[in-house]
């Protein structure tokens, strides 16, 4: 146990370090294509990836997730794995390209046509890369996957900046997204040193793809829900209606989705070792979302309280239209960063079947809300979709958490614990920049603003002894972490 809780610590440590230069860069990357090109190059391409993006959840059957959650695995049952992610990598490479006219008559869009067959290619690359990158997690090597993923992020920065400044235009937003998958299989390859075998019969296979196939299908759902709004404002909005929208809504989910990314993998590896312990399983599950929840919640209400700034500062003037957008959205990341760690407990716990059933309840009430909203823009379909989330959050909670060792009351005793404090502090920025910081400019406001939040938000977290104990003693843990010599590793996988 001591070695499974150096590895997780040691973990998380590398992937947070990771997201963060992740965080950085897709920033980065994002504040530079935003000068470089304009809405309707972004609505265009959001166009065909709100489409590819569901064959994207099927790139995998759910079968990484198998390889990291099983408690043993063969060398025989991995090469079975991977060939049959490669099947359906390349089927749905094929369905994609044949999905290209379609497209263009949907959206009336001609070009889609070029964008929709590159995009197709990524999938068989995709494909090529999840049981190597489910290995290297299940091994708990997150130093070699956060490597690889900021290293395969890095280049298809690179390429993107570079095709828009040679004037590609909505191409360098095709070409960041296939580097991605090109680079990071080909990494994946040489840091897991596994070369796949044949496929073989009877190894065991069957159970892993009935539970694979039940994680895909609750992506899908959940997809379709999520994404619903996007399709509809690229219907009947248009590419720079959808470009603006889709511009503030991933600068709003950049807190959520790199801790979610950086934290996940690191959660369900390590509670999957832990299911026959359920008291240490309670305690570093609550321990995470405790983290998961005091580094997002802040920086999430700060997003919404200076919206026109953020967008100002990072987009430039020409963004002004997806400020009230940013804003609006603001409610489901917190929604999300409530959530989206109840869905580590349950595949850790093999409880797959009660998230599909979710899914197909919210996903529906969701769909609603976005139809209900775009008759009044890109605005209404933002509104109304974060009140959805808001008012489905507590059910939420309860359904996943009813019989487990985790309890709706604990959940909830962790997200008061975050969020009363997020708000005291964020009425001492506001304060702070009613009476102080109107003659700044928008980058220096920002700056003070964010400074005296996050020093009045860790200053109260701490008046609570509980907290206190709990994150000095994680900062010890870590100290103490990085002057430990490594286990030994086995050969087992």
């Amino acid at each position: 146990m001591q070695d499974l809780k150096q590895r997780t610590l040691r973990g998380g440590f590398v992937k947070l370090c990771a997201q963060a230069a992740t965080f950085v860069l897709r920033v980065g990357s994002l504040v530079i294509m935003a000068r470089l090109l304009d809405p309707k190059d972004f609505g265009l391409v959001a166009m065909a990836t709100v489409i590819t993006g569901v064959f994207n959840l099927f790139r995998d059957a759910g079968l990484s997730t198998v390889t990291i959650q099983r408690r043993t695995i063969t060398d025989e049952q991995l090469s079975t794995l991977f060939w049959l992610n490669m099947f359906v990598g390349v089927i749905f490479a094929c369905v994609i390209a044949a999905l290209a006219p379609i497209l263009v008559a949907f959206y009336h869009e001609p070009r889609l046509f070029g964008v929709t067959l590159a995009l197709a290619t990524g999938f068989i690359f995709n494909a090529a890369g999840v049981q190597h990158s489910a290995l290297l997690q299940r091994r708990m090597h997150f130093g070699s996957t956060a490597l690889v993923d900021t290293v395969a992020l890095l280049a298809s920065v690179v390429v993107g900046i570079g095709m828009a400044m040679a004037g590609a235009r909505y191409w360098a937003l095709v070409g960041m997204t296939i580097t991605v998958p090109v680079v990071s299989t080909a990494g994946f390859w040489l840091a897991a040193r596994w070369l796949p075998g044949l496929p073989h019969r009877g190894v065991g296979t069957r159970s892993m793809m009935r539970f694979g196939s039940t994680v895909t299908l609750n992506s899908l759902i959940v997809y379709a829900g999520y994404n619903m709004d996007k399709l509809l404002l690229g219907r009947f909005g248009g590419a720079e209606v959808l470009g603006i929208y889709g511009r503030g809504y991933q600068l709003i989910s950049f807190p959520t989705d790199n801790l979610n990314s950086a934290v996940g993998g690191v959660a369900v590896s390590a509670l999957s070792r832990l299911q026959d312990h359920p008291d240490r399983f309670k305690r570093y599950f609550l321990k995470g979302y405790s983290l998961t929840l005091a580094m997002t919640v802040p920086l999430t209400i700060f997003c919404a309280l200076f919206a026109d700034d953020i967008i100002l500062v990072l987009l430039s003037s020409k963004w002004r239209e997806a400020a009230p957008i940013f804003r609006y959205l603001a409610p489901t990341i917190l929604v999300f960063t409530m959530i989206n760690p109840l869905y580590w407990l349950l595949v850790s716990t093999g409880h797959v079947g009660r998230s599909l059933k979710m899914a197909f309840v919210i996903a529906p009430l969701v769909i609603l809300a976005s139809i209900v909203g775009v008759r009044f823009g890109a605005i209404g379909v933002a509104i109304s979709y974060s009140t959805m989330m808001v008012l489905l959050t507590v059910p939420m909670i309860v359904w996943a958490t009813n019989g487990l060792i985790v309890t709706s009351l604990d959940i909830f005793k962790e997200v008061r614990a975050a969020f009363l404090p997020a708000f005291v502090a964020s009425a001492v920025g506001l304060a702070a920049a009613h009476f102080g910081g109107q003659s700044l400019s928008p980058l220096t406001r920002l700056v003070l603003e964010g400074g005296i939040i996050l020093a009045s938000y860790v200053g109260m977290l701490l008046l609570t002894s509980a907290r206190r104990t709990q994150y000095l003693d994680l900062i010890r843990e870590f100290s103490l972490l990085w002057s430990t010599p490594r286990p030994v590793e086995s050969a087992a996988r």
